[in-house]
């Protein structure tokens, strides 16, 4: 079969022909229709520092997607060939204190598909029925196949009561977009969202922010006359992974102020305990989706109006798949889709 893998320690990554994975006992095989394109596929395609020390040569990459089932192991009972599916990228030991206790997103032992073992870049992915999810007639293949982002910013917005609530989100990437939708459509009364990229900002605003600041050139206190803030946000979203941006979160957030930690930052980063202390603020670190909590809940809000689909900018075919990369590291993308 084909598959996009990293084939060496090197950058870049190889359009190759590969055998074709085993379905074995209560495993189903998948075959691929649409991946999207993760920072994590960036990551490993410019062999970075945290790839070099990750990633074992050769792999399969990549863990977001959507198929249809093409085959059933033994003990499957809930899914038939024909089904169409995504599924989550993390595999769980199923035994642990977290997993016992139905917390399987807090898994010590997790493996990603497409990071520890061969992943959905790739005509067939063969996973455990317990990691395969049913996409419902009316979600389109392309948006299931960024479910895995998408349940990313579900998570962390919905960690915390949102209705009335005035959001900061920092970092508009695509998780940071999705999430802007997400909490309109659960009922916060305003949506800030800050970001350097201009490009990423405008589809924002398409998803329902209140107002979009590039830091660059403005100051997130600039909108608090305009949208009747007076003492800071309620529910504050770190998606940017960037420490100057976390800083300027905690630091406009309102005593008692609740924030979701999700963006990867780096060790060297410094903040002023002062405004999580004397603040009282309470800060949740987000990883990966509950499960399958999470899932429930992102693909009913979309079966009920929920709009994303302005996320995705960009379809490619898989051969063309050096373009989409180079597109992603523009910058001026949201969601990039590969179709197989």
């Amino acid at each position: 079969m084909k598959a996009l893998i990293k084939k060496n320690p090197d950058i870049g990554l190889w359009l190759e022909d590969i055998p074709e994975p085993t379905c074995k006992t209560n495993e189903v095989k998948i075959k691929i229709t649409h991946t999207s394109i993760c920072g994590t596929d960036l990551n490993i395609y410019n062999w970075n520092e945290w790839a070099r020390k990750t990633i074992n040569t050769p792999l399969t990459i990549g863990h977001e997607f959507c198929g249809i089932v093409s085959e059933i192991g033994p003990g499957v009972t809930h899914f038939k060939e024909g089904d169409r599916v995504s599924g989550e990228g993390h595999i769980t030991c199923g035994n642990c204190r977290n997993c016992r206790a139905g917390k399987r997103h807090l898994c010590q032992k997790t493996l990603g598909i497409g990071v520890h073992r061969n992943g959905a870049f790739a005509e067939y992915l063969v996973i455990p029925e317990s990691n395969v999810w049913p996409v419902h007639d009316e979600i389109l293949s392309e948006t299931a196949s960024f479910f895995d982002p998408y349940g990313n910013a579900t998570h962390a917005a919905l960690s915390y009561k949102m209705v009335g609530e005035d959001v900061l989100i920092t970092g508009a990437g695509p998780i940071g977009i999705m999430a802007v939708a997400i909490c309109k459509f659960v009922g916060a009364r305003n949506i800030v969202i800050t970001d350097v990229n201009d490009y990423r900002l405008d589809l924002a605003k398409k998803l329902g922010a209140s107002k979009t600041i590039n830091v660059k050139n403005g100051l997130i206190t600039d909108c608090y006359k305009e949208l009747n803030i007076l003492s800071g946000f309620d529910v504050g979203l770190e998606m940017s992974g960037n420490s100057k941006a976390f800083k300027s979160l905690l630091e406009h957030m309102y005593h008692g102020g609740r924030v979701a930690l999700l963006g990867l930052l780096p060790e060297s980063t410094k903040i002023n305990w002062d405004d999580v202390i004397f603040k009282g603020l309470q800060i949740k670190g987000i990883y990966g989706r509950e499960m399958f909590e999470t899932w429930y809940k992102m693909t009913q809000m979309l079966r009920s109006g929920l709009n994303i689909s302005k996320v995705l900018t960009h379809k490619i075919p898989v051969n063309d798949y050096i373009e989409a990369f180079k597109i992603i590291e523009t910058g001026n993308c949201g969601k990039v889709v590969l179709e197989w």
